[in-house]
């Protein structure tokens, strides 16, 4: 066939792959084809050309040399996941849509709210995910950015070996540090010294974290040999990565970064060595707090006068304090938080006679300077993680709702609950729940260890148990009731038995409330059911357990929840 003939169905090499695809967009009344075989509808005719059309285009093509086939899968050396905890999993990640509408849950498990407690299961028993499991994983951490660390930690290996073959897996290569590779030691300096001198800013930022936890002088020595050439965001990043393994010898490097030429590298800095009790600008800082923070010793009741700075001075800014405040914010009272917000807590019992954090505290402050004082200490117990002081600052959880005597909400009084431990922390929540009820209790629930403590856990059955009794309006308990599903022990189950009975509405209930406690308590039973049974299929055989020893022998089996 030569250049200028046509095909049976009236294509010709002439017409191009363009002319076809405009002719299809704009139809063919619009653009009518001229060599349009007789007798055959437009349409039809421009499908048939547009069919010869791809086969020439196809057969038209230049062999190719082949492909460089991909390298095998690295291996995963963790041993296998049970088949019984394999098949759990699949269930999870196949029922990615439950919950996903809105209306009544009904009485069946929240699945998608199981997988991430499943997942640090595993990871804590250090299992191997299942290779053919490994898609639909990746496919619903793309989904979930909560899932990811959960997943890739489980998924291993291999989920950067699939991320560099799909784009839709991607976030696992830039959630890995250096991009999936691997990142050199402490002990090779000269790899270290290149992947830092040439490698990407994500690269270089993942080097110095790996190197903080394991080579903390290493990583300074690093980071100040090309400080002076860095762009002012990326210092700021990289002194970011400080705060892993903080010690009294980054002092002298963070010292000279308070002079910095950027003002948020400056406050970083300042913040860091705020956090070293030890540190020379502690020091200052305790200097300047003490001068506007006393004891009145005149009165019959000792009481704290408070005399705020009168300006703020170049020295000042230089140790972090920022000078002009926010709208609304008085300067003098802005400068005299920041100042006592960096001081060592431990300052205040020598400079106060000698009193313990709780009776520091306790004592009035004149002038109507106490809820900025205690606010500033509030802030210091979190950043200087200082467990007595927000023992004091807290109060007795039978205080009011957004009270105690520095916390002025309670998202404050959740982050000094951080500072405790968390047997400390789940009993002053249990309390609160006691005194308070459940109402604004979530906020406080949320930083409680998983599962919930015995007396925690109680408390919270308990106040349920009451609300419903009192024909509240449940709606108003299902994020309590969610978070009871996943942190409850499953120990629990018993004790909420007695609560599936659908109870004798009263006349001032909520209408239908009664079908949905008994629906929301069927749920919670099932779910806690459940993820025991979660916890025995992830359990490894009894072959491989280490024996336990004589004295514990004697607990019941599903002791640990």
């Amino acid at each position: 066939m030569n250049a200028t003939s046509t095909t049976r169905t009236g294509a010709t090499r002439a017409e191009s792959w363009d002319d076809l695809v405009t002719a299809a967009l704009l139809g063919t009344d619009r653009r009518p084809r001229a060599d349009a075989a007789p007798g055959r509808e437009a349409p039809l005719a421009l499908l048939d050309a547009a069919a010869v059309a791809t086969v020439r285009r196809r057969a038209g093509l230049r062999p190719a040399r082949a492909a460089r086939r991909p390298e095998p899968a690295p291996e995963d050396p963790r041993p296998a996941l049970p088949a019984a905890a394999a098949h759990r999993l699949a269930t999870l990640l196949a029922d990615r849509s439950a919950g996903a509408g809105g209306g009544r849950r009904g009485s069946a498990p929240d699945l998608t709210e199981l997988l991430p407690q499943w997942l640090a299961a595993a990871v804590a028993h250090g299992y191997a995910a299942p290779a053919q499991l490994l898609p639909s994983l990746l496919d619903a951490a793309r989904g979930r950015t909560d899932l990811r660390p959960a997943a890739l930690a489980f998924a291993g290996p291999r989920a950067l070996w699939l991320a560099r073959l799909n784009a839709d897996w991607r976030f696992a290569l830039r959630a890995a540090p250096g991009g999936g590779a691997a990142l050199p030691g402490p002990e090779d300096a000269e790899a270290v010294h290149r992947l830092w001198q040439e490698g990407l800013f994500a690269e270089r930022v993942a080097l110095l974290g790996a190197l903080r936890t394991r080579a903390p002088v290493r990583a300074r020595e690093l980071l100040a040999s090309t400080w002076p050439q860095e762009r002012a965001e990326d210092r700021l990043m990289f002194l970011d990565a400080m705060r892993a393994g903080l010690s009294v010898e980054d002092e002298p490097f963070l010292e000279r970064a308070l002079g910095d030429r950027s003002r948020n590298v400056r406050a970083t800095a300042a913040e860091l060595l705020s956090a070293l009790a030890g540190s020379a600008l502690a020091a200052r800082m305790a200097v300047r707090a003490a001068v506007c923070v006393a004891l009145d010793r005149t009165q019959r009741t000792p009481a704290i006068v408070v005399e705020p700075p009168l300006e703020c001075d170049s020295s000042m800014e230089r140790d972090g304090v920022v000078a002009t405040p926010p709208a609304g914010r008085g300067e003098r009272s802005w400068w005299l938080g920041q100042l006592v917000e960096a001081t060592p807590l431990g300052t205040w019992s020598e400079r106060l006679g000698g009193r313990t954090a709780r009776q520091i505290v306790a004592l009035p402050v004149t002038d109507g300077w106490q809820d900025e004082l205690h606010a500033a200490w509030c802030r210091a117990a979190m950043r200087q993680r200082d467990a007595e002081w927000s023992r004091a600052l807290l109060g007795a959880p039978s205080a009011p709702e957004a009270g105690g005597p520095g916390a002025v909400s309670l998202a404050e009084r959740a982050k000094l609950l951080a500072a405790l431990d968390p047997a400390q922390r789940a009993a002053w929540v249990a309390g609160f729940i006691a005194t308070h009820g459940l109402s604004e209790a979530f906020q406080l629930l949320g930083v409680c260890a998983v599962p919930w403590a015995a007396p925690l856990g109680r408390s919270v059955v308990d106040a349920l148990n009451i609300a419903r009794d009192a024909g509240s309006y449940p709606w108003s308990f299902s994020g309590v009731m969610g978070l009871a599903e996943r942190c409850l022990d499953p120990a629990e189950t018993a004790r909420l038995e007695a609560l599936l009975a659908i109870p004798d509405e009263r006349e001032d209930a909520a209408p239908g409330a009664g079908g949905y406690w008994a629906e929301a308590f069927q749920r919670l039973v099932t779910t806690l059911r459940l993820r025991a049974a979660m916890a025995d299929e992830l359990a490894p055989p009894a072959s491989t357990r280490a024996p336990a020893p004589v004295e514990a022998s004697a607990q019941p089996p599903d002791a640990a929840g």
